[in-house]
């Protein structure tokens, strides 16, 4: 089964998931949301993590989560560890007690954080157990509303975002807050890319640069394509045209030559552009020629070591993400 990727790196900023297996609860009682939150407390401690948000829902929980150091991998082993240990000791089971592993998707802190946390605050609102958020006890909306605040959570960076007026930032985050129940608010999880970034283009591109190609190879690795469309034609024209000392046009004019097979392997292989696209690129190839040539070069490679020895040069020039 395809796993998402897992990128890590400091200062980085995640919105956490984790279901109940089969969608089943994982709150059963009061005391085991206060439980879940002290877990969350000695995990700040123990690995020097910041929680912007969070809301726990009957069946899952969301998390707005930054990590100074790069380790939000032991962060949720410990939190999710412990808390499945201590609910299967209270309620005398066995086995799991969330629904595979938990979703982590990056967030570009400046673009998202502040919309993401509304969301998230809204959350029992959209689904009817409240008319209001405050009324929802099981979130980090009233830290942010009230001059009480809970010790887990970070809520300065957001509440900056709105006012540096220290004196009405919850009265203005509140107003923010309630503005999003007078529309249909857009998840702004639809805008994810690659299943695993919610950001702007720089910041996509800053953490693409991150990723490893060898991250990118694995069959078993969710929104390969996508990822690996992070390559842009552009690039890999601009990379072809260089490693063969010639442009485009000669390339495209030259119809039996490597540089054409192999611009159209690659722009196969890294990018999501049609047939069509590539077709146009090189000379009007058919949709299914480029789609024969792709094969053919492929098993050509396979075959000469030589070949499959310059191609993977090339590949080496290409950095994973340039714009």
């Amino acid at each position: 089964m395809a796993r998402p990727l897992r990128i890590e790196y400091e200062g980085a900023l995640y919105h956490v998931t984790a279901r109940g297996n089969e969608r089943s609860k994982i709150f059963f009682t009061k005391r085991d949301y206060q439980k879940f939150k002290e877990y969350i407390a000695g995990a700040e401690i123990k690995y020097g993590f910041k929680l912007h948000a969070y809301v726990l829902m009957t069946n899952h929980y969301h998390l707005i989560i930054e990590t100074p150091d790069m380790n939000l991998g032991k962060i949720m082993h410990h939190l999710n560890g412990s808390y499945t240990t201590y609910i299967n000791i209270k309620r005398k089971r066995s086995g799991h007690l969330f629904q595979g592993r938990y979703k982590a998707i990056l967030v570009d802190k400046d673009n998202y954080l502040l919309e993401l946390s509304r969301y998230l605050h809204l959350n029992p609102v959209r689904a009817k157990m409240v008319v209001k958020p405050e009324e929802y006890t099981h979130s980090s909306y009233g830290s942010y509303i009230s001059a009480i605040k809970e010790e887990i959570v970070t809520r300065d960076i957001i509440l900056d975002m709105l006012t540096r007026s220290g004196a009405r930032a919850g009265e203005r985050y509140k107003a923010y807050v309630e503005s999003g129940l007078e529309e249909e608010l857009q998840s702004p999880l639809t805008k994810v890319y690659g299943g695993m970034m919610l950001g702007g283009e720089s910041f996509i591109r800053d953490v693409l640069s991150r990723l490893e190609s060898e991250q990118l190879k694995g069959a078993e690795v969710s929104n390969r394509k996508a990822l690996r469309a992070s390559i842009g034609e552009e690039v890999i024209i601009s990379g072809l045209c260089e490693h063969y000392g010639v442009i485009l046009a000669e390339i495209a004019g030259s119809r039996r030559s490597e540089a054409r097979s192999a611009g159209v392997y690659l722009l196969k292989k890294y990018t999501g552009i049609t047939n069509a696209r590539i077709g146009e690129l090189f000379g009007s190839i058919s949709y299914s020629a480029v789609a024969k040539m792709f094969r053919s070069f492929s098993m050509k490679m396979s075959d000469d070591k030589e070949l499959q020895g310059r191609i993977m040069n090339l590949e080496g020039k290409l950095s994973t993400f340039k714009g």
